[in-house]
């Protein structure tokens, strides 16, 4: 196995669930299978060291890497976070040889145009572009992009463009419905995630 460590701006200062919480453990974050066991086995020792894992994925690019992004609950992460995790997380993975073949370790922030896999990643970025994929299509169709208007009663809120209305009508997608969510990145986002980690 190869480890790397890789940082980009997300996230934002303010104070959140600790690592606890159901909300942070979802569908969105590990998909069945390799990367919900790799999940479930790095989570403990990353809350220990106080990081939150946003997304594992394995089989990315050459199908032999694994993708972890994680950050601190506060939606900081910097060089140093990315390092010291991927050093906690690959002698972890050494152990316990979750992974048969030789693989490729990748451990970085979230970035700038991020994907959104916990309530409160919907509820944190808030007023911003996002896009949404459904695993079932909802009127014909899968996909949506709009803005974003938070999370309520179980449902990520969106405002789109919907045929016959002349204004963007606010949707609510069951977030079990939803197969992926990211932001968009334009000027806007990246000021505020800048901001966000005390940079802009």
């Amino acid at each position: 196995m190869n480890a790397t460590a890789a940082n980009s701006a997300a996230g934002d200062a303010e104070g959140e669930n600790g690592t606890d919480d159901p909300r942070l453990d979802t569908h969105l974050i590990a998909a069945p299978g390799i990367p919900r066991r790799i999940f479930e086995l790095i989570r403990p020792t990353a809350a220990d060291m106080g990081y939150e894992i946003v997304r594992v994925r394995y089989g990315l690019q050459d199908g032999h890497t694994l993708q972890i992004m994680a950050e601190r609950p506060d939606g900081t992460m910097v060089v140093q976070d990315c390092e010291d995790l991927s050093r906690a997380v690959s002698a972890l993975l050494d152990v316990e040889d979750p992974i048969s073949t030789e693989y490729n370790l990748e451990l970085s922030s979230p970035g700038i145009d991020r994907p959104l896999t916990r309530p409160k990643d919907f509820e944190r970025w808030e007023g911003f572009e996002v896009k949404l994929e459904l695993g079932e299509p909802v009127d014909g169709r899968k996909r949506f992009r709009g803005e974003l208007q938070g999370f309520e009663s179980d449902e990520v809120l969106v405002a789109c463009e919907v045929e016959g209305f002349s204004e963007p009508q606010t949707l609510g997608f069951a977030f079990e419905q939803v197969a992926d969510a990211k932001l968009v990145m334009n000027d806007d986002l990246i000021k505020e995630s800048l901001k966000r980690q005390g940079r802009g």
